[in-house]
C-alpha cells in the first residue's frame, strides 16, 4: 500500500492509502521525492474543473523523484534514476498530433488532471514521459522544472529576443520564471505584480517590479522605451485589469503572449491591436525541448529554484497546504514531501 492525496469534492482533500500498480509493459513506478502545488491544482481544489477531473483524483504533475521498478520492454532506465516526468500523453492520431502539435493534442491526457498524478508515495507512468535529471542537481529544486519548462515554452512561443523590452504582468510563480528565463534570452524585463511579497522576491532576484495598484504602469513602460513600448507582454496574472494593462504597454508590431488561464470572456482593446498592429499569442504546456532546456537552467542555477520554494510539508499536511496557498499573503511555492527523498541529490 501507498498514500496517496485525494480530491474527493469542492474545498475537500484527504490523504488515504491505496495500492500500488505494478508497472506494466512500457511503464515505470516512481517514488514521488517533492511535488509542487500549482495554480491549476488550485482550480481543480475549487470545484471549478469538476466536469474534467473524475473524483477521487490523486493530484500533482509538478514532480521530482527516482525510478523503483520498470515494466517490460522499457529500456535506458533502472532503479534509483533521478526524473521528472512531461506529463502529457497524446494519441498521436488526431489532427494536432498530425500536424506535429502532440503537447497540445485533441485528445490530450494531462496526467495529474485527467489521471492519477504525482502527489502519492508510488506513481506508475509510462517510460516515455521520463525527463532525466542530472545527479548534481536537489531533488526539491528539481521539482521546479515542470513550472520552468511552462516558462521556457511561454518565452519562444513570443519569440523574445536579445535586447527587448519585455512586461510580465503577474509575479506569482510562473512570472517570475517567464521573466527569468526571458532575461536569460537577453531582454531587459520588467514585473507587475499587486503583491509586495512577490514584488521584493522579484527584486531580490534582480528583477525591476511595479506595483499596478500605486503606479501608472502604461507611464512607466513609454519612460523606460522612450516612448516606444513594450516589445513583447505576458499575462500572467488571469485578471481583466492585468489582460488590459498587457494590452496598453505594448508597443507598434508588440507581441502579447497569453499564459495565464482566463475561466471567463474578457473585454479586449481590439482597437489597440488595429492601430498598433499587434500579435496575439497563445502558449500551453510545453514540448520535450523545452523541458530538457528547464533541466539545464535549474541544474546550472539560472533559475534560483531554492529562492522561489516557500516551504515543504508532508504528504500529511497536503491539504492544508492547499488552504495556505488560496490565502494568499508571504507565499510563493509550497512542496509536498512525499517521504521519498531528501533535499540532496
Amino acid at each position: 500500500m501507498t498514500l496517496a492525496v485525494r480530491y474527493t469534492a469542492p474545498r475537500t482533500l484527504g490523504t488515504a492509502p491505496a495500492e500500488i500498480r505494478s508497472p506494466g509493459p512500457g511503464e515505470v513506478e516512481l517514488a514521488p521525492a517533492y511535488v509542487g502545488i500549482c495554480g491549476t491544482d488550485l482550480h481543480i481544489f475549487h470545484g471549478d474543473m469538476d466536469a474534467r477531473v473524475a473524483a477521487p483524483a490523486v493530484l500533482g504533475h509538478e514532480m521530482s523523484g527516482r525510478v523503483v521498478r520498470v515494466g517490460p520492454d522499457v529500456e535506458g532506465w533502472q532503479p534509483g534514476d533521478a526524473v521528472t516526468v512531461m506529463p502529457l500523453r497524446w494519441d498521436g492520431t488526431c489532427p494536432a498530433c498530425a500536424s506535429g502539435h502532440r503537447h497540445v493534442c485533441q485528445n490530450l491526457d494531462f496526467i495529474g488532471i485527467d489521471s492519477p498524478g504525482a502527489m502519492q508515495q508510488r506513481w506508475t507512468v509510462p517510460a516515455a514521459t521520463l525527463v532525466r535529471l542530472p545527479g548534481s542537481l536537489a531533488l526539491d529544486r528539481a521539482a521546479l522544472v515542470e513550472p520552468t519548462a511552462v516558462a521556457v515554452h511561454d518565452v519562444g512561443r513570443a519569440g523574445v529576443r536579445e535586447g527587448e523590452r519585455v512586461v510580465v504582468v503577474g509575479g506569482g510563480p510562473v512570472g517570475v520564471l517567464i521573466a527569468l528565463v526571458a532575461r536569460a534570452a537577453g531582454a531587459e524585463v520588467r514585473v507587475v505584480e499587486l503583491s509586495a511579497h512577490r514584488r521584493l522576491l522579484a527584486e531580490e532576484l534582480g528583477l525591476t517590479a511595479w506595483d499596478p495598484a500605486a503606479d501608472d504602469v502604461p507611464e512607466l513602460v513609454l519612460r523606460w522605451t522612450g516612448g516606444a513600448g513594450a516589445d513583447v507582454a505576458f499575462e500572467v496574472s488571469g485578471a481583466a485589469g492585468g489582460a488590459g494593462t498587457a494590452v496598453e504597454v505594448l508597443g507598434v508590431r508588440g507581441r502579447l503572449c497569453l499564459v495565464a488561464i482566463h475561466p471567463r470572456p474578457r473585454e479586449v482593446n481590439l482597437h489597440r491591436f488595429f492601430w498598433r498592429e499587434l500579435t496575439l499569442v497563445g502558449a500551453r504546456l510545453y514540448d520535450r525541448s523545452d523541458f530538457e532546456r528547464a533541466v539545464t537552467l535549474v541544474a546550472d542555477g539560472t533559475i534560483p529554484a531554492e529562492r522561489l520554494i516557500s516551504k515543504v510539508v508532508p504528504l500529511t499536511e497536503a491539504p492544508a497546504a492547499f488552504e495556505a496557498l488560496e490565502a494568499g499573503g508571504d507565499v510563493m511555492k509550497i512542496l509536498v514531501d512525499c517521504g521519498n527523498g531528501t533535499t540532496g541529490a
